[in-house]
């Protein structure tokens, strides 16, 4: 379970190392915090942290943008910094995804019974 929860750790860590680096420590706090989160069985947690990593993809691609007009204003390439930016939002955003796998499915609802066919 621990390796199919990483990407969402991982995520959430890139979150904070953000929220850290523009100051925002509210933020910082949270990202750090919802990690906690993921090792609670209740059934609210993953949409949660899924409405999160949605709000932490529109951050990336915001900063995204910002960055590139920063770079922009001082005659700068900025390419490689779009593209490595828009693989941490998609990473982000696919992230959330992990929620879909059986074994947290199970882990988060565990008193669902599946229908079999």
């Amino acid at each position: 379970m621990v390796l199919r929860l990483s990407p969402i750790v991982f995520s959430l860590l890139l979150l904070a190392a953000h929220f850290s680096r523009i100051n925002f420590l509210p933020l910082t706090i949270a990202s750090v915090l919802i990690i906690a989160l993921l090792f609670l069985r209740k059934k609210w947690i993953p949409r949660f942290i899924q409405l999160y990593l949605i709000f932490g993809f529109v951050e990336w691609i915001r900063i995204t943008f910002v960055y590139i007009n920063d770079r922009k204003l001082v005659g700068e390439d900025y390419l490689r910094l779009a593209i490595i930016l828009g693989v941490v939002a998609l990473f982000t955003l696919l992230s959330g995804l992990m929620f879909g796998n059986r074994v947290l499915k199970d882990w988060y609802f565990p008193t669902e019974k599946k229908l079999e066919s």
